[in-house]
């Protein structure tokens, strides 16, 4: 392998390396969104705190997309407002 082939391949193969571990940190994060989304509104029935809208609801996919289409960011921000919530609550 030549030196000039092995300049042109390398950053090839990093930045997909670099997509495929972000890919996976996305997953990753995704599934624990939607256990923690589902547990919180099991949690919201079984208090009968009476939460209610898109962020309340026992529909794993609901969870999945929204997880899909925002940023890490977002996703525990939700968690974290559902909890705070939850916490509020003294069903």
């Amino acid at each position: 392998m030549t030196t000039v082939w092995r300049r042109a391949v390398f950053p090839v193969l990093a930045c997909a390396g670099a997509l495929a571990l972000q890919s996976a940190v996305a997953q990753a994060n995704c599934d624990w969104y939607v256990k923690t989304s589902l547990t919180q509104q099991q949690r919201n029935m079984k208090k009968k705190c009476g939460f209610t809208g898109s962020e309340w609801l026992t529909d794993k996919a609901t969870h999945q997309n929204f997880c899909a289409n925002v940023g890490l960011d977002a996703s525990r921000k939700t968690a974290q407002k559902r909890e705070k919530a939850l916490k509020g609550c003294g069903g």
